[in-house]
């Protein structure tokens, strides 16, 4: 009837047709399974300080400094297809010459259920700078703590926990060694 190769062949095609056709349906119940997560976030200080440029020590540059306390219950993102969660603080802002400006203030790695609800106050994690080396005429920059869903099959799925109002950058301070 058929050689070894016909029927090796057969089982392939259909165990593989069966393997993609569950991860299809895997993807798709991600898409059935949402959750909205509520947080908080408070900005406790934001402060600017005048600082000498690594690359260019006879240039001067401002760095922006922010303490800020998150409260945020990101459990219900956890189902039986999420990885990890990527979670990170973002401030959002127009410079002088109108350029919208991103950046990450804070980030962290969630890979637990049971890690999920942050409470913390840390301090930012990287730099707040500015790349015309001033925060002089910025437009008031908001503050968000947004997430990145990581499943084991499906796509990446990105939202929004919690938003701050608006808040002034202040005049810079003297330098910081």
């Amino acid at each position: 009837m058929h050689n070894i190769y016909a029927r090796f062949n057969g089982v392939s095609g259909l165990w593989s047709t069966c393997l993609i056709a569950l991860a299809v349906a895997i993807t798709l119940s991600s898409f059935v399974f949402t959750a909205d997560p509520k947080g908080k976030v408070d900005l406790a200080s934001l402060k600017v300080f005048h600082t000498k440029a690594k690359r260019y020590p006879y240039k001067q540059e401002e760095l922006g400094f922010v303490k800020f306390n998150i409260t945020a219950d990101l459990r219900p993102l956890f189902n039986w297809n999420t990885k990890q969660l990527f979670v990170y603080l973002e401030a959002e802002y127009t410079n002088a010459q109108g350029v919208n400006n991103t950046v990450v203030v804070w980030d962290r790695i969630v890979r637990r259920k049971e890690d999920a609800n942050i409470v913390q106050s840390p301090k930012n994690k990287y730099k707040l700078r500015e790349l015309s080396r001033s925060f002089k005429n910025v437009s008031p920059a908001e503050f968000s703590l947004k997430y990145n869903v990581m499943p084991y099959v499906g796509v990446l799925t990105y939202g929004e926990a919690a938003r701050t109002a608006s808040f002034d950058m202040p005049e810079a301070l003297d330098a910081v060694s």
